[in-house]
């Protein structure tokens, strides 16, 4: 089979839909957004602040994101800081295009399914 013509590898299919899920809540692409704006981390109360939605929720949400790896967490003493993944958040672009059959426009930095296109 013409792996150029075919379907995406089963592999990165199932990176790139969790990448997509992840990013299919508003509150997510909110949360997202703030820290790659703020570009510095914030403490789960600075988050619920910024985006009016109750702790428990944002706290569900930034799991989500720390499992695809777009946000990474930090302890500090009792607190934990969230700050957005440069390199797997620069991949997202890339993975798009790889489903849409585009080269990826740049090397990826986040993982192997980029790659991964049999």
């Amino acid at each position: 089979m013409d792996t150029e013509k075919g379907p995406l590898g089963r592999s990165a299919a199932v990176e790139y839909a969790s990448w997509f899920k992840a990013l299919a809540d508003p509150t997510r692409v909110q949360i997202v957004s703030l820290l790659a704006r703020q570009g510095r981390p914030m403490n789960v109360g600075e988050i619920v602040e910024a985006v009016d939605v109750g702790q428990s929720t944002v706290s569900a949400h930034l799991k989500v994101l720390a499992e695809v790896r777009f946000v990474l967490a930090d302890s500090r003493g009792t607190a934990r800081y969230y700050r957005i993944n440069d390199a797997c958040v620069g991949c997202f672009p890339s993975a798009a295009d790889v489903v849409m059959g585009r080269p990826a426009p740049r090397a990826p930095t986040c993982g192997e399914p980029m790659g991964d296109t049999s």
